[in-house]
């Protein structure tokens, strides 16, 4: 069994700003940081912390990661399949933005809860959620029985939660704050989530 620990990156200087990020790469501020030695303190407390983190080569979820790869004494592999959701001409903009400048784009991510929204310019979601599927297997097929992180996005992370538990929605119902902490028991019969969305070390 494997024990899969999903860790959302710290807060940047868009989360602060409340932009859309997608793939675009702020830093993490100064927040994110202690956000980042504060879940880095958690894990080193856990029974069975990660032997390895992966890792977004975005720069809020590479710092986040480096944190904790040195407070931990492991090392930090970055794949580019780990990046989020690329969302387009929206990157960089507030909802504020996005209302005014694509209405009606707006509108139907407002309404729309099963059916895709095709944003301007982005990725295709099937492409997206395939691509997490896949980093996220061949990672657990190299580590059968460890505990092993991954360091990534909230549209990343809520990808490949939608498909373990086979929710077929295209955007995923689970929201992690900036530093949170979600854990999963991964085996051949029936994988567990065993903490949700944690964020009291924060």
């Amino acid at each position: 069994m494997t024990r899969l620990i999903l860790i959302r990156h710290g807060r940047s200087i868009w989360n602060a700003q409340r932009r859309i990020q997608g793939c675009a790469d702020p830093p993490l501020d100064e927040v994110g940081r202690e956000q980042a030695h504060r879940l880095a303190e958690r894990l080193y407390e856990e029974e069975h912390p990660p032997a390895a983190l992966y890792t977004s080569p975005l720069q809020r979820a590479q710092e986040t990661a480096d944190i904790i790869g040195e407070t931990l004494g492991v090392p930090v592999v970055p794949d580019e399949r780990l990046k989020e959701y690329d969302v387009g001409e929206i990157s960089g903009l507030t909802w504020e933005q996005v209302v005014e400048q694509y209405p009606d784009v707006a509108q139907r991510w407002v309404e729309s809860v099963e059916e895709e929204v095709k944003l301007p310019g982005a990725e295709e979601p099937q492409s997206f959620r395939s691509r997490v599927v896949a980093v996220v297997g061949e990672i657990l097929a190299r580590h059968t029985e460890d505990s092993i992180g991954v360091v990534a996005h909230g549209g990343t992370l809520g990808a490949y939660l939608n498909y373990l538990i086979g929710l077929s929605a295209w955007r995923s119902p689970f929201s992690f704050g900036n530093g949170s902490l979600s854990i999963v028991e991964v085996n051949p019969v029936r994988p567990r989530i065993v903490l949700l969305l944690s964020l009291i070390h924060i």
